[in-house]
């Protein structure tokens, strides 16, 4: 099943199939589908898999075993790459919590989000080479805009899985966390993301934006009221 929290402006969606390892299978990504239907409004977001040994474990071989022919394995991986385009077009910061390990699929979820924060015992990999497969869900091309096109060939060519440590070092996560406080931690930082400011701050780094459209941006911010209720506590603090 899919859970989905909704916490002053953070939205949280978490995988919720222990029995799978929180796999994909078809009826996930219904519930997904419709959790994403449910986010809007909301300034941030965060993916996370339910328990602590996996993120995503990937597509559930088992439901997924029936697909035989090559139209149904397309339209299972157009099905999928489609959420996973919904998640990284979601207008504020997509974080993805990894609170477990991130195989396969739940690699192209992770890579999905803006942002991947680990507990530190974690693995993540594209090793659906070991199916004799590929990454289907658009993780590819995300991963080769991440590390480069060459590291990301070697990654998913040879289905290499890196621990926590090491995928910081590539640049496939961005930050590694104690699992000890990894639920605190990782809530703390999507809290902070939960702003106006960064979710325009995603707009303009994205890189389509004029230079007009960008300062039009840091206008639109300048003149609200949570600005303005800021820069007054800063200015009084000088008095």
């Amino acid at each position: 099943m899919v859970e989905l929290e909704m916490d002053q402006g953070l939205a949280v969606i978490t995988i919720n199939r222990p029995q799978a390892r929180n796999a994909i299978a078809p009826v996930t990504m219904d519930e997904l589908d419709k959790a994403l239907d449910s986010v809007a409004g909301a300034r941030a977001l965060v993916i996370k898999g339910a328990g602590d040994r996996a993120f995503v474990s990937g597509g559930d071989l088992k439901e997924l075993a029936a697909l035989r022919t090559e139209e149904a394995a397309l339209a299972m991986a157009l099905r999928m790459r489609g959420i996973c385009d919904r998640i990284a077009a979601f207008p504020g910061p997509v974080v993805a919590a990894l609170n477990g390990h991130a195989l396969g699929g739940g690699a192209e979820v992770a890579v999905a989000a803006d942002i991947r924060v680990a507990a530190d015992d974690i693995k993540i990999g594209f090793n659906q080479t070991a199916l004799a497969i590929m990454p289907a869900w658009g993780g590819a091309e995300r991963l080769a805009a991440l590390v480069g096109r060459s590291r990301a060939l070697l990654l998913a060519g040879t289905g290499t899985i890196l621990d926590a440590a090491e995928a910081q070092r590539v640049g496939l996560v961005d930050r590694v966390l104690p699992r000890a406080s990894f639920e605190e931690d990782w809530r703390s930082l999507a809290r902070s993301l939960a702003t106006a400011p960064a979710g325009e701050i995603k707009r303009v780094t994205s890189g389509t934006l004029s230079a007009e459209e960008a300062a039009r941006a840091f206008a639109r911010l300048w003149v609200s009221d949570e600005h303005w209720a800021a820069a007054e506590k800063v200015m009084n603090r000088g008095r």
